[in-house]
């Protein structure tokens, strides 16, 4: 059986973790060669190393994705040993929950910088190479964050409003270039990332219980979920599928 993205090369911002792992390995198993950007003190190299072992193509470039000259670098290197990359997974972020007067403005910056400007150099990178490979399909990390707002999360959410519509404009300005930009919205997800929100939140007094959680999405996210609904986007399958937000949330933004 041929893989959905079979003859593709992918590369993963934030892929050594949680859903970037996850899609890391689907990926990989669905047939695409793939190229892991994370931190140096990440599992990046590990995890390329397991699933070469496994049989599959991939690669591992070390990167702070909020730096231009970093992110420059690592796609030159997942790129000159993989091949022109078709598929861009802008997973990498993170995540700030505090009061909003109690925010600063270097809390505004560093997310900014890891959610929103990495999307931007990351997929300014890797777009030339698309589209003289004939085109190629970028999908953004959202969240149900972008259109549901939470206390303590007023960065967090801007940020997220911020991809929803990076990925549509994306979308709108390289449509006859025969690339496509969607944005996948997980709501809350069992991942380390997704545990520490709901555990400082819960600290703020913000009700994010089980029994909360489950009035809103039915329970907790699994970052393969995840993972299949950018499979979804990245592949042949989404072929008329361009500028959208797929929540991944059962629920939680239809209630």
């Amino acid at each position: 059986m041929v893989g959905r993205l079979e003859g593709k090369v992918a590369l993963i911002s934030g892929g050594a973790g949680g859903c970037g792992l996850a899609a890391s390995e689907l990926f990989a198993r669905e047939g695409a060669v793939v190229g892991i950007v994370d931190l140096p003190h990440s599992e990046g190299e590990a995890v390329a190393a397991r699933l070469r072992a496994e049989g599959f193509k991939a690669a591992f470039a070390a990167a702070d994705v909020s730096d231009e000259q970093q992110v420059a670098q690592a796609v030159d290197t997942i790129s000159s040993q993989l091949g022109a990359i078709t598929v861009l997974f802008n997973h990498a972020g993170t995540i700030v929950i505090r009061p909003f007067l109690e925010t600063t403005i270097e809390d505004w910056d560093r997310l900014m910088a890891i959610n929103v400007r990495s999307m931007f150099l990351m997929t300014r990178a890797v777009l030339p190479q698309m589209i003289e490979a004939g085109g190629g399909s970028v999908v953004c990390t959202s969240s149900i964050s972008a259109v549901a707002a939470t206390p303590m999360e007023v960065l967090y959410n801007t940020t997220k409003g911020a991809c929803h519509m990076f990925a549509r404009a994306i979308a709108v300005e390289f449509r006859d270039r025969n690339i496509r930009c969607n944005a996948v919205c997980p709501g809350f997800i069992q991942t380390p990332h997704g545990q520490r929100e709901v555990k400082e939140l819960s600290s703020y007094g913000v009700d994010v219980s089980d029994a909360a959680i489950a009035a809103q999405q039915g329970r907790m996210c699994r970052p393969d979920e995840v993972a299949k609904a950018a499979l979804y986007l990245a592949s042949d399958d989404a072929s008329f599928v361009n500028g959208a937000h797929l929540f991944v949330d059962n629920g939680f933004t239809a209630m």
